[in-house]
């Protein structure tokens, strides 16, 4: 199914990029089609990761769906693993990674496998998906400039 996989070189350290991926809280703020978000539990675990659940709430013309997702979030290797719960998809998946790039640089990895249960919207995001994906990432890069400047 559908798969997004890209790396970009920013102007920001690669701990900014990470603390700014890791608040799903804010999303709605900057996110195209993010409605909603809600934070279920934030669990801290042995291995220095902590454990998010969390709800976003996807809005698109007609389309409004909640979806669930653990985000296991690693600080000290900065990296962001999600795994689905539960809503419109069959599966979904996606990482991030930020890595450090020189001076006041860093690379940022992002990847995502998804597939809905609906064969109509699997068909429908299928033609705008690789456009849609792109435009998460501007936005990513957009707060990233709001927030720390360029």
């Amino acid at each position: 199914m559908p798969t997004h996989n890209e790396t970009r070189r920013l102007p920001y350290s690669a701990q900014q990029m990470y603390d700014l991926v890791a608040d799903v809280g804010q999303y709605p703020q900057f996110l195209p089609w993010c409605a909603a978000a809600r934070i279920r539990s934030v669990t801290p675990r042995d291995d220095g990761s902590e454990v998010m659940e969390a709800d976003l709430v996807i809005s698109f013309k007609v389309f409004r769906e909640r979806f669930g997702s653990r985000v296991t979030l690693w600080p000290e290797q900065r990296k962001i693993d999600t795994e689905y719960l539960d809503g419109p998809f069959r599966y979904m998946k996606s990482n991030w990674s930020f890595k450090e790039a020189g001076e006041e640089a860093c690379e940022v990895t992002f990847f995502v496998d998804f597939e809905f249960r609906n064969a109509v919207l699997q068909g429908i995001i299928g033609i705008v998906f690789n456009e849609a994906m792109q435009r998460i990432v501007r936005a990513f890069e957009r707060r990233a400039a709001q927030l720390y400047g360029t």
